[in-house]
């Protein structure tokens, strides 16, 4: 088998805190790695490399895990810059515009919605990210739902059924229809080649009881539960999640003493949303109480056409550190390891002997300038799978 070294790297992050400094980032300086096709073989400091097949100078860069960006929304047709211009004027947002983005994306050709994700998708790449759920969400029909999942399970293998995002027009006053209809034909058509299972619990869209009878139906069919959760308000949510041991709550913006002790308490992920927090203009998730008081936090994009029109993790990092008041190694493990547990993997997220090589190359003395230099494309060159 071939084996690369990846050599002369001036600082590498490996999240292995058994590795270089001891700490969670576990910092390496003046380092090397060994791949062996798409599998990390050694780490360590470049004077002690082993000999390779190839060689691949990186000249002093900074090399991370890949960004592990667990919560977006790809599958969907046009934009709504008009709604984003109206918020910035001061509209308030909520979940209705959901409902625009689903009559384009009910009317888009299957071409059309697979070449805009693509699209995104290789936005996101760019900008150093390696792994990537995608939710469906925009159909809300079962032909609609299923070829979303479709096109998803296409760009990634974690996909995820969100037949739950609001109820659609034409179920205006038969709520009790929509919900069986996504718990019945549409989850059983949707189920196949999916991981996952979301519902949008919040103010607008889902209650408690709902989302519970939801989630409960797609774990009997084998998917893995995962949830929108107080993003407009406390709803109940977060603690639903917990109760069903979902992978990860999302968006967390309201949160009681006893919403952040359940978290702390359990295996479910906070995964925190800047970005949605900054184009809506709306109160920012507290990241920093939630870790100080030991949840395991995440990062992510939540890329979406209405409240968080971005693919760039490195972006959610800087607002990560400036507004929700991580420190940048905080930051950048919530983006890495942190979108690693709330999908429950173990072998991306991390830099260490029989994990995935994926990694990306910061042009940069050090990771603190993803935070530092905001806007800045410092992202030179991103590895998957070892290539």
């Amino acid at each position: 088998m071939t084996a690369t070294v990846v050599d002369n790297i001036g600082l590498l992050v490996t999240n292995d805190p058994g590795n270089g400094d001891g700490s969670a980032l576990g910092v390496v300086r003046d380092a090397a790695m060994v791949l062996e096709a798409d599998r990390v073989v050694w780490v360590g400091h470049r004077a002690q490399a082993p000999s390779a097949d190839t060689h691949v100078d990186l000249d002093r860069q900074t090399v991370v895990p890949g960004f592990v960006d667990s919560h977006s929304h790809l599958i969907f047709a046009s934009d709504r810059a008009d709604e984003f211009a109206s918020r910035m004027a001061g509209t308030r947002y909520t979940a209705g515009g959901i409902a625009a983005t689903l009559i384009a994306t009910r009317e888009a050709s299957n071409e059309t919605l697979r070449s805009n994700a693509s699209s995104l998708l290789a936005e996101m790449v760019s900008s150093g990210t390696t792994t990537v759920e995608i939710k469906s969400g925009y159909g809300l029909t079962t032909d609609d739902e299923v070829r979303g999942l479709a096109i998803a399970q296409s760009l990634t293998p974690e996909s995820t059924f969100l037949g739950a995002h609001v109820v659609p027009i034409e179920y205006q006053g038969r709520r009790d229809d929509y919900v069986s209809l996504v718990t019945g034909p549409m989850l059983d058509a949707c189920a196949p080649g999916t991981r996952w299972i979301d519902v949008f619990c919040d103010r607008g869209a889902f209650s408690v009881d709902e989302a519970r009878t939801i989630l409960q139906a797609g774990v009997s069919r084998g998917l893995l539960p995962r949830l929108h959760a107080h993003q407009l308000e406390r709803t109940g949510a977060v603690q639903l999640g917990v109760e069903l041991d979902a992978a990860s709550v999302d968006h967390c913006n309201y949160m009681s003493d006893a919403d952040v002790d359940a978290l702390a308490g359990s295996a479910t992920v906070a995964t925190v949303l800047p970005g949605a927090d900054f184009s809506t203009r709306s109160v920012y998730a507290d990241a920093r109480r939630m870790i100080d008081a030991g949840v395991v936090v995440a990062l992510a994009t939540d890329c979406n056409p209405g409240s968080s029109y971005t693919t760039s993790m490195p972006f959610c990092i800087a607002v990560a550190v400036r507004d929700m008041h991580l420190t940048p190694a905080e930051a950048l493990w919530a983006a890495t390891a942190g979108g690693a547990r709330a999908l429950r993997r173990d072998d991306i997220g991390v830099l260490a002997v029989g994990k995935r090589a994926d990694f990306a190359v910061i042009a940069a003395p050090s990771y603190v300038h993803l935070a530092y230099r905001p806007g800045v494309a410092l992202v030179s060159a991103t590895w998957k799978s070892g290539t």
